[in-house]
């Protein structure tokens, strides 16, 4: 499908980053995202994204080299900027609370906390070694060095913001793109470590503000869906949009079952923005997990404590298909979700937003 119905701005992002359309597909951590959904979105015109926040470096390598072989597309890699680890210990009611749900689900216990055997650097490194063409980041900046060393490679590079302030920083970082996450999006707020109250801006408020505040072209993200979404985000200033909650539900993602039934059994009021899962906070449909820790939240250690203590909770749950201990992480529009193979999906988003655009202007 030709391009050529692409607003100007998006047109001109699709040739920096190597995409026939302005649709790129979250980097969702947690295993989700596999080789094989990377390659066919990037096969498919958009742009695949391969999470590595939480990734050692080896499988990093070796994730991208496996990606290399399904695609000679560009694609993104997407990597967390590490925080000071908090020593901070759970409170008595945080500890019994996880252990009582640890010996439901059959889990050890809570995790340790523990420190990364590898460091950002490290990480980087990888992305570095393998050509990676676009570079991705959450909560925060790396060094502004950083930055233009990836620039001068030749590597594009976009940083996530919840607000207008997080916005100006990542332009003035020397970077190629900001992501501006609304409130309405799925799993975790990228929100900078030193930002002092949680942005809670929705899309369609954030992403002009932003526009009108940076030079760099904006990527939308946030309950995101359809053509329809993406043609609004595009309207509201946005040169491209990133979807997650959308490619959830693909073909080649490794979800597993229970997460998708409780995905197409959700409504619109089904989802809650928490930090009971990871000390971090983050959108997802509410469960068991949340309904019991929900009441002692303020007593949850911070990120990455309490997401090491929860680990082993959350992933014997996950083995188990037992959706009442899982982060069920997804937006606010998880309703709308269509099971299709990823090429499908991009094709189909393409067209509906060909559609819209051509009804706006007849």
């Amino acid at each position: 499908m030709s391009q050529r119905f692409w607003p100007e701005g998006a047109r001109h992002l699709c040739k920096t980053l190597g995409m026939e359309h302005p649709i790129i597909q979250a980097p969702m951590a947690g295993g989700l995202v596999t080789p094989e959904l990377v390659a066919a979105v990037s096969n498919a015109g958009g742009l695949g994204s391969y999470p590595g926040g939480y990734v050692t470096p080896d499988a990093l390598n070796s994730g991208i080299k496996k990606i290399k072989e399904l695609t000679e597309r560009p694609f993104s890699v997407n990597l967390f900027i590490p925080e000071k680890s908090p020593t901070a210990a759970p409170s008595p009611k945080v500890a019994q609370r996880l252990s009582e749900m640890a010996a439901e689900v059959g889990a050890s216990g809570p995790g340790s906390p523990a420190k990364e055997s590898y460091t950002f650097e490290e990480q980087l490194a990888v992305l570095v070694d393998n050509d990676v063409p676009v570079f991705s980041f959450t909560f925060g900046m790396p060094d502004a060095s950083q930055i233009e060393m990836l620039r001068s490679r030749g590597v594009a590079v976009m940083g996530t913001a919840t607000s207008v302030a997080e916005a100006r920083k990542l332009e003035e970082a020397g970077c190629s793109a900001v992501v501006a996450q609304g409130i309405e999006a799925g799993g975790h707020r990228g929100t900078f470590p030193d930002t002092p109250h949680l942005p809670m801006t929705g899309t369609i408020a954030l992403v002009p503000q932003i526009a009108d505040a940076v030079k760099i072209p904006v990527v939308a993200s946030g309950g995101i869906m359809d053509g329809r979404g993406i043609v609004a985000a595009l309207a509201l200033g946005a040169a491209a949009v990133q979807m997650g909650t959308a490619f959830l539900s693909a073909a080649e993602t490794s979800i597993p079952e229970a997460w998708l039934k409780a995905i197409e059994e959700s409504d619109d009021t089904s989802t809650v923005l928490s930090k009971v899962y990871t000390g971090k906070y983050a959108r997802g449909i509410k469960n068991r997990f949340f309904e019991d820790m929900a009441n002692i939240e303020a007593e949850v250690p911070r990120y990455p404590v309490q997401h090491a203590l929860t680990a082993p909770i959350r992933a014997a749950a996950k083995a188990k298909g037992d959706a009442r201990f899982m982060s069920l992480w997804a937006g606010q529009a998880a309703p709308m979700s269509r099971r299709h193979p990823a090429a499908d999906l991009v094709e189909i988003l393409a067209e509906e937003s060909r559609a819209v655009l051509e009804r706006l202007g007849s």
